[in-house]
C-alpha cells in the first residue's frame, strides 16, 4: 500500500502474547514450473501463512482472509495468493497490463515488500498484483526522520498471473533475483511483509501477515516487517 502515511510512525506490534509466527521458512525448488498452473503439487508442500486479520492486528471477517505460499529457486523468488472473494471486485476502469499501474494500492491488490538486507528493512522493494493482471513494483527506503522516498521507476521484470472464481482470487508473482541485486544463500533471512487489500470507502479492509498497528491504515513499517529464512529442503510450518 503506497498509501500517504509517510509521518505515520509504528506505535506497536506482535501484540499477541509469546507470538512466534513471523518467521517463514522459503522452500527450495529445482524445476521451474508455468507461472499460471496454481494447482502444482509443489505448493501443497509449501509453508501457508494466513492473512486474516487486518493492519491494526483485529481479526478480518472470513470472507476476506487470504493465504499466501513462497518458494525460491536458482532464478527467481515466487509468491502465490489465494483470497476468499465474496464482495464485488475493486479494479481500474481501464485495464493495463503491459505497464506499470501507479495508484494500484486503491484497488483490491495482492502485496509483498521484501527487504534483502535483514539488517536495514528500512530498504525494501513493494510488488503488487491485482486480481485483473494489473501489477506495480517500486523501490523503497523510509528516511531517518520518517519520510518516504519511493522510486517508480525502478523495473523488476516481475511476471503475474491471476485467475477469477466466484468466491476466490488466485494470483502468482515471479521475481528473479537481479531485480534484488542478489541472490539468497541457504539458511539465510531476508525480512518482509505480505498483504491484501479489499473492498472501497468506509468498508475498505487493509489484511496483513505481520499488522502494523499505526492508528490509521499504513503497511510501511520495517519495524513490523517478518523473517523470510531460505531453506534447501521443502519444510512444512504454520507462519500465521
Amino acid at each position: 500500500m503506497t498509501k500517504d502515511c509517510q509521518n505515520e510512525r509504528l506505535i506497536s506490534y506482535n501484540k499477541v502474547s509469546g507470538q512466534q509466527m513471523n518467521l517463514l521458512k522459503v522452500s527450495y525448488i529445482s524445476e521451474d514450473f508455468a507461472l499460471d498452473d496454481f494447482q502444482n503439487k509443489v505448493w501443497q508442500q509449501t509453508a501457508e501463512i494466513n492473512l486474516n486479520r487486518y493492519w491494526s492486528g483485529n481479526l478480518a471477517e472470513p470472507e476476506r482472509h487470504a493465504t499466501a505460499r513462497l518458494l525460491w529457486s536458482e532464478r527467481e523468488l515466487i509468491i502465490r495468493f489465494e483470497g476468499n472473494q465474496r464482495e464485488p471486485l475493486i479494479t481500474n476502469s481501464k485495464l493495463n497490463v503491459r505497464e506499470k499501474a501507479i495508484g494500484l494500492w486503491e484497488r483490491d491488490v495482492f502485496e509483498i515488500f521484501v527487504a534483502p538486507e535483514a539488517d536495514k528493512p528500512e530498504k525494501y522493494f513493494e510488488f503488487e498484483v491485482a486480481p485483473t493482471g494489473e501489477w506495480l513494483d517500486a523501490e523503497i527506503e523510509i528516511l531517518p526522520n520518517g519520510r518516504r522516498e519511493t522510486n517508480f521507476e525502478y523495473h523488476s521484470g516481475m511476471k503475474v498471473a491471476t485467475e477469477v472464481f466466484e468466491n476466490k482470487v488466485l494470483a502468482t508473482i515471479k521475481i528473479e533475483w537481479r531485480a534484488f541485486n542478489k541472490k539468497p544463500q541457504i539458511g539465510e533471512i531476508w525480512r518482509g511483509n505480505l498483504f491484501r487489500c479489499i473492498g472501497s470507502g468506509k468498508n475498505r479492509g487493509y489484511l496483513a501477515w505481520q499488522p502494523t498497528n499505526t492508528r490509521t491504515p499504513n503497511f510501511h513499517v520495517p519495524e513490523a516487517f517478518g523473517k523470510f529464512e531460505f531453506v534447501k529442503l521443502i519444510e512444512k510450518n504454520s507462519s500465521e
